[in-house]
This record gives structure tokens, sequence and C-alpha cells, in this order.
């Protein structure tokens, strides 16, 4: 069995992984259960949307635990990690899944999505406890999604595109009502910092130095550094370690991968040095962290 990294490559694979068919770049369930969920953590490679619609379910985000109950939802960017921990017998939801190449199709700005601050924590995900009638209005979104997308018309892509936008302004209100914080501060600091962490996405796996990635930004380091200060409040290195240790955490959760093997796929020198770096950001060992998650 290979990794759990390279089984979750798309949003096809991720899908058909648990029996779904799905062989557009968007997938909107009807709400009812479509597979038992997966035990171990797993890194979402697509935008994904949750609303609870009966029930409740406990979550794993980034190694942060969560409930999310009936008219509540939860958005996260791709790279999230997730584990479901356990959910109620009535629990149900509806969901939307998509890939952002598919959304930003003839989109001039490539951080739409992202300027409009859907995701608070860390901006990779949010969690929101809302109204009834709010909750209701996007699942009449969804709904017309779906029937909309099911067509094979001229301008379904089109048209399915504008629905997803729709809902996700939607969406956008409801949590600006909710939360007045916003991470990017200026125009020119966001569009750099979001092509550094969308630089982190993919090679993270590969390299972690700042130099690199101030590199492929054509800046120096020392402006990366003033840039992603402002915009988070972190330091370059900080975020760095961040994507890393969700990786391992993924990594570790395959219980058919060596310490040593995890360590070499996350580009450590030797098991000793990853073992330092996931202690002092976890604040646990690795053995320790996969006795727990088993």
């Amino acid at each position: 069995m290979p990794p759990l990294l390279s089984l979750y490559k798309n949003l096809k694979e991720t899908l058909s992984f648990y029996g779904v068919d799905c062989n557009k770049p968007y997938y909107i369930s009807s709400g009812n259960p479509i597979f038992n969920f997966p035990d171990k953590p797993f890194r979402m490679d697509f935008y994904a949307l949750c609303i609870c619609i009966k029930g409740s379910i406990n979550i794993q985000i980034d190694t942060k635990e969560y409930t999310i109950q009936k008219n509540s939802f939860f958005i996260a960017i791709p790279s999230t990690i997730i584990k479901f921990n356990t959910e109620s017998d009535d629990f149900k939801m509806k969901l939307l899944f998509f890939e952002k190449n598919f959304l930003l199709k003839d989109i001039s700005n490539p951080f739409i999505i992202e300027k409009m601050a859907l995701f608070q924590n860390n901006g990779a995900y949010s969690i929101i406890q809302t109204t009834e009638v709010q909750i209701d209005n996007i699942i009449k979104l969804l709904n017309y999604l779906k029937g909309k997308s099911s067509n094979n018309g001229k301008f379904t892509a089109e048209i399915t595109r504008s629905i997803i936008f729709n809902i996700l302004f939607e969406m956008a209100e409801i949590i600006h009502q909710h939360t007045k914080h916003t991470e990017i501060t200026s125009l020119s600091t966001s569009n750099t910092y979001l092509k550094f962490k969308e630089l982190l996405q993919e090679y993270i796996l590969t390299h972690k130095s700042v130099t690199f990635y101030a590199d492929k930004l054509n800046i120096s380091n020392k402006y990366l550094i003033e840039i992603v200060k402002k915009a988070s409040g972190k330091t370059p290195h900080e975020i760095i370690a961040e994507f890393l240790l969700k990786e391992a955490y993924v990594l570790l959760g395959n219980p058919e991968l060596s310490i040593a093997q995890v360590a070499f796929m996350l580009h450590f020198n030797s098991s000793a040095a990853f073992g330092r770096f996931f202690k002092k950001h976890a604040s646990i060992t690795p053995s320790t962290y996969r006795m727990q998650q088993n």
C-alpha cells in the first residue's frame, strides 16, 4: 500500500478511493451518507465545504479538534489535514468539493478566493455556527448547483462556476458577520504572501529554506520576512514549519511507514533530525504521536 500522500492526488482519486465516481473537477453531494469515514488523517488537495444538516461530527483539523453541529459549516483550502473522529448516528451533511483550476478558468485574479477572507484559522479553514435561515439559503444554492451541473449544455461549466462563486460570496458574508479579522493587510502584501503559501503547497516536501522561496518570488530573504510578518504575524520559518508538520502528521498516520522512511520522505538528514523538529513543534516525539493515533 502506498503512503497516504500519494493516495490523494486530486479530487477524482480521493472520491474514487471511497467508492464515489466523479469525472468532474467538482462534486456536490446529495446529503446522504456516501462512504465510511477514513480512520487516518489525510490531506485534501481541493477546496472543501461541508454543511451539517443533522446530528454532529467530531473532526480533527491540523491536529485541533472541533465538533460541527447542525447549522454549522466548515470550509477549507487545499493541503488542510483532516481526520474524522466520531459522528452521531443521525449525522448528515451536504458537501461541495472543487478544484481551484476549474473555478479560476478565465479569471484574471488568481487569488480571488483568498481575497474573500473565507479562511480565518491560519488562512486555512473556518468553522462557523450560524442561523438556520442562512444555512437554508446555502443549501438551496447547493441544490440549484447540483441540478444545473447535471446538465450537459454548452454553458454548463460557466453556469457551475458562477453558482460556486455565489455560494462562496454568501459564505464570506456570513464569516464577515461572525469575525472581523482579516489576515491580509494590503493588496501588494497580499499577492506576495499568497504566492509564498501557494509555493509551499507545491514544494514543502523537498524545500525547507526561506532562500528557496524568496528566489522563486524574485525577492530578497529580508523582504520576504517583512511581507510574511506583516501579513500573518509570523516568520517564513514558522510558516514553513507549520506546513512541514502537517505533512509529517499525514505520513505518521500511515503505520506501514517507519519513522526513518517518514524522515527520508520529508528530506531530513536523519531520523534524529526529524525527531528533534517534530518534538520542538508538536511537543511530543514522532513515536508517541503515532501511538496516540493508533
